[in-house]
């Protein structure tokens, strides 16, 4: 059994096995640690995967949606749209950039963000929309590019400098920290919006321990390896070599041509993740949802269980979270639940306290009213354990706990 430092079933562990060991130890004997061979072959590896068209790795997604938002002139007086529904990572980098932050509600019986609300909060000083694929379910996409290309809201749209002039509209930056591996409409993510950020974190299905990358895919009058060079420079302190580069024989010189950011990937970071990513989808993915599978067949017995997206005709999930909701339930009642089921030795989790309820978002004047989806899908949202080394029978003694705790505290339905 898998269990945290306290004895309970934990709640997402990373795989780490002696292929990561291994191939972590080659990285360390090899004399070359930080950013190097390795993190060029992850990024390359990463773009065939995702059919885009290029991809920089960074030291986490929150950096790299950063940086684009940067590299797009986003600044004051620019509004930026998010889902109220999501991690605070998606909105406090607008606030870093000095940027309004306009938050939209979810659709009903929805965790992704509204493509009506959407529609309804851009003014003429919208510059970036920001997707956000919650539990690894990709937004509609088709929809989100399609607003944002037609005529209507190209005409509002108002650029303030070359590269804003260059696309012509609002630029689409997806917040894809939980979606590698997901699919919507047979097209993987990391290629469905303009820029499409992924993390790497230690309780992702893919991790570095830490990291993340950018994955491109603009429009073809973008030159995305002149982006990449570019970029990579920002997330070096601005610094015209990066240490691969100085290492070969008199190439010492250097130039910083901004003042630049640390934001780069260590070849230790992107060791893991070239084992990650090599048995990702024959491995990692056919595993969780294995176990999403089981989760469901379980659960669907009660009528209680308002069950997450695994599949559908347009979408495939990554099966990053199975987050369960319980019909009927209060937010008192679903915390007090959540307290039976880690009384019975099982870790669980609440993804996510929408953003209007935080105090930093309270103190700008967001409220939790002004966002009714969002809160339906939070008070009564439990996610569940969901890692590669979670046995089925483990899922079942999960399932027990959320069912005994359940009837403890709504009684038998």
């Amino acid at each position: 059994m898998i269990t945290d430092i306290i004895g309970m079933i934990a709640f997402s562990p990373p795989r780490i096995d002696n292929k990561i060991i291994e191939e972590v130890t080659d990285t360390l004997n090899s004399g070359w640690i930080t950013t190097g061979p390795k993190v060029k072959l992850f990024e390359k590896r990463l773009a065939e995967y995702c059919q885009s068209k290029r991809v920089l790795a960074v030291n986490s997604a929150t950096a790299g949606l950063e940086l684009m938002l940067r590299w797009f002139g986003v600044g004051p007086d620019d509004e930026v749209i998010v889902p109220a529904y999501t991690y605070t990572a998606s909105a406090s980098i607008v606030l870093h950039c000095g940027a309004k932050l306009v938050m939209v509600d979810t659709d009903i019986d929805s965790f992704n963000i509204s493509v009506d609300n959407i529609r309804k909060a851009i003014t003429p000083k919208t510059k970036v929309i920001i997707p956000v694929d919650i539990g690894g379910v990709a937004c509609d996409y088709d929809s989100i590019m399609s607003l944002v290309k037609s005529d209507e809201i190209k005409s509002v749209f108002t650029a303030d400098n070359d590269i804003q002039k260059q696309l012509g509209r609002i630029f689409v930056l997806s917040d894809s920290a939980h979606s590698i591996g997901g699919k919507y409409k047979s097209q993987p993510t990391g290629s469905l919006a303009d820029v499409s950020v992924f993390s790497f974190h230690a309780v992702k299905n893919l991790t570095t321990a830490e990291g993340g990358a950018i994955s491109f895919n603009l429009p073809d009058n973008f030159d995305q390896e002149e982006i990449y060079k570019y970029l990579n420079i920002w997330t070096l302190h601005g610094q015209s070599k990066d240490a691969l580069a100085k290492s070969k024989k008199g190439a010492w010189r250097y130039d910083v041509i901004m003042p630049g950011y640390k934001m780069n990937m260590t070849d230790i970071m992107a060791s893991i993740g070239l084992v990650e990513l090599s048995r990702y989808d024959s491995s990692t993915l056919v595993k969780r949802e294995e176990l999403f599978n089981r989760y469901y067949e379980v659960l669907s017995e009660y009528p209680w269980a308002i069950l997450p997206i695994g599949r559908t005709g347009e979408v495939v999930s990554s099966f990053h979270l199975f987050m369960l909701r319980v019909k009927n339930c209060s937010e008192d009642q679903r915390d007090r639940i959540i307290q039976g089921v880690f009384d019975r030795e099982v870790s669980v989790n609440v993804h996510f306290v929408p953003l209007p309820m935080l105090s930093c978002y309270k103190a700008l004047g967001f409220e939790i009213n002004d966002y009714p989806n969002a809160f339906n899908m939070y008070k009564n949202e439990i996610s569940l354990p969901l890692f590669f080394d979670l046995t089925l029978d483990e899922v079942d003694i999960v399932c027990k706990a959320v069912v005994e705790s359940v009837e403890e505290v709504l009684g038998k339905c």
